[in-house]
C-alpha cells in the first residue's frame, strides 16, 4: 500500500493519496484545487488515479475534485446526499473499493454535513482491523467538526449535531482502539473550535483524550460542541456552494499577470481592491490608500476570504517574489477575480508618494494614556470567542470577531477614535485596514495586541 498525506500549513487542511503499488490504481481524498502535487507524485509512482472522493462539501477551501477528474479520468465520489452539477459516483455506507488488494470502506458519518463520509483503509481485502480512516471533518484530533456552519441549507445545527453524536460515539468510536485516524484538518481550521496540531491519532487516543468522544447523551453532545464556536469567515457559504458547481478550473498558467504601474493606477482607480500582503510594520511604515492589509505570514487565504468579497477585482501588492503564491493562495479558496500584481511594490510606494498613507499603531502603554484623555477611544476585540474567555480581555472594550467585522461595521461609533487589537498584532492590522478602506479615519491598532496590553499591566502590577 502506497499512503501519504498532504498538509497545507495555510488552510490547516490535509488530504490524502491511497494505492495499491501491485495494481498501479489510486484514489484521492480531500484533494486542493491546485493538484500538480498529486500529479507528480503519481506520475513519479507510476499509478493511475482512478477515483476523487471528497469527504464533503468543503467550506474553507475550494476543493480539487474537477481539475483531478479532467487530469486524469478519474470519477468524482461523495456521500450518496451530496447533490452537485457534474457527475458524481454516490457513495453509501459499507461500500468497498477495491484498489487491488488494497481496499477502501465508505462509512456514512453525517453532521459536520448531512453528506459527510469517513473512509476506511485496509491494507489487505481481508484484513478484519483497517489501517486506518480518513474521517473528513466528523473527527478531528482533540475535536470534533463543528455542526453550525450553515453550508447545508434547510438543515439546524441541532439536526446536525444530532447526527454527528451518532456518527462520533457510535460509529467511530466503535472501531478498534489502534486505527489510526487521519482528519481533513488541523489546529487553527475554523472547522472546529479545540484542534490539535498533531497531523494523526489513534481512535484509542481520541476516545481517551477528545472531549466529544467521551460517552454522554445526545443533548449533552449538542450543547457541548456547539458552544463556544467563532463565527464562521464570511467566504464559507461561497465555498460551500462552489464545491457543488461545475465551475471554472483552475488553472496555473492563466492566473494574474504583472502589472505596468499605469495598468496598476487605472484598475484602482475603477475600483480594483488593493490586497497589501505585506508584514503590517512594513504596511503602517507606508501603504496607498485604501488598500487592505492581509500579511502573507499566517492564515492568508482564510483572513484574505473573512475580509474580502469574491465579488471585487483584485489587484496584489507583496513583498518581491511572493506575488504568484498569493495569487495561488486567493485561487485556493475560489478568489479568482485577481487580475493583475506589481513586481516591485517598493518602486511603485516611491513613485505613487503623494498616495502613500501611514497607519497608526499604539504601544500598550500609549492606549493606557489615551483611555485616560479627553477623548478617549473605543477599544475593539477582534479576537474570537474563546480567546477572550481563556485569556482575559481589557475592560469595556467592544467586542466584534474578525470574522464579524464587515457585517457589523455599522455598530462602531462614528465620533470617538477607535482602537483594535487581537492576540498579537496581525489580525488587528487587517481590521483596522478593512475600517479605513470603507472610510473610518481615526482608526488605530495596538501593538503587540492583547499580549503586550497583559503584560503592561502585570509590569504596573508589580511596581
Amino acid at each position: 500500500m502506497f499512503f501519504t498525506q498532504y498538509y497545507l500549513d495555510c488552510l490547516s487542511q490535509a488530504s490524502y493519496m491511497i494505492a495499491d503499488e501491485t495494481t498501479g490504481k489510486a484514489v484521492v481524498v480531500d484533494p486542493r484545487r491546485d493538484v500538480s502535487e498529486y500529479l507528480a507524485d503519481a506520475r513519479a509512482r507510476g499509478l493511475t488515479v482512478v477515483g476523487v472522493i471528497n469527504t464533503h462539501f468543503h467550506a474553507d477551501f475550494v476543493a480539487g475534485h474537477l481539475e483531478m477528474a479532467d487530469a486524469t479520468g478519474a470519477w468524482i465520489g461523495y456521500g450518496r446526499r451530496a447533490e452537485t452539477e457534474y457527475p458524481i459516483r454516490k457513495l453509501a455506507e459499507g461500500e468497498r473499493l477495491s484498489l487491488g488488494d488494497v481496499t477502501l470502506e465508505i462509512m456514512e458519518t453525517p453532521g459536520h454535513t448531512p453528506e459527510s463520509i469517513s473512509v476506511l483503509v485496509y491494507e489487505k481485502a481481508d484484513d478484519t482491523v483497517p489501517y486506518g480512516v480518513l474521517t473528513g471533518d466528523a473527527l478531528f484530533i482533540g475535536d470534533v467538526g463543528r455542526p453550525d456552519l450553515l453550508a447545508s441549507v434547510g438543515v439546524t445545527a441541532e439536526e446536525l449535531g444530532g447526527m454527528l453524536h451518532d456518527s462520533v460515539q457510535r460509529k467511530l468510536m466503535g472501531l478498534p482502539d489502534e486505527v489510526r485516524v487521519f482528519p481533513a484538518h488541523g489546529a487553527g481550521s475554523a472547522c472546529g473550535k479545540n484542534l490539535s496540531t498533531e497531523k494523526q491519532s489513534t481512535i484509542g487516543e481520541q476516545r481517551a483524550t477528545n472531549y466529544a468522544c467521551a460517552p454522554m447523551s445526545r443533548e449533552e453532545f449538542v450543547a457541548l460542541v456547539t458552544a463556544g464556536q467563532s463565527s464562521a469567515p464570511g467566504y464559507f457559504a461561497y465555498d460551500a456552494e462552489l464545491n457543488r458547481k461545475d465551475r471554472v478550473r483552475y488553472d496555473a498558467t492563466a492566473t494574474a499577470r504583472p502589472l505596468t504601474l499605469e495598468e496598476f493606477t487605472g484598475l484602482r482607480e475603477t475600483g480594483a481592491v488593493v490586497v497589501d500582503a505585506r508584514d503590517p510594520q512594513e504596511f503602517a511604515a507606508g501603504h496607498l490608500g485604501g488598500a487592505v492589509n492581509v500579511p502573507a505570514d499566517g492564515r492568508f487565504a482564510e483572513q484574505a476570504g473573512t475580509v474580502l468579497d469574491p465579488a471585487d477585482e483584485l489587484v496584489v501588492m507583496a513583498a518581491q517574489n511572493r506575488e504568484e503564491e498569493v495569487v495561488t493562495r486567493l485561487a485556493r479558496i475560489g478568489f479568482d477575480r485577481v487580475v493583475g500584481y506589481l513586481r516591485n511594490p517598493e518602486d511603485a510606494l516611491r513613485v505613487m508618494e503623494s498616495e502613500v498613507v501611514p497607519a497608526s499603531r499604539l504601544t500598550a502603554a500609549q492606549l493606557k494614556a489615551a483611555l485616560t484623555g479627553d477623548n478617549p477611544p473605543v477599544v475593539v476585540d477582534v479576537r474570537t470567542c474563546g480567546e477572550r474567555e481563556a485569556n482575559g480581555f481589557i475592560p469595556e472594550a467592544l467586542h466584534i470577531p474578525l470574522s464579524e467585522l464587515t457585517a457589523r461595521t455599522a455598530e462602531l461609533p462614528a465620533d470617538r477614535p477607535l482602537v483594535l487589537h487581537c492576540a498579537g498584532g496581525h489580525r488587528s492590522s487587517i481590521a483596522a485596514s478593512l475600517l479605513r478602506s470603507r472610510g473610518v479615519q481615526d482608526v488605530s491598532d495596538i501593538l503587540g495586541g492583547y499580549a503586550a496590553w497583559a503584560l503592561s499591566r502585570q509590569s504596573a502590577d508589580t511596581v
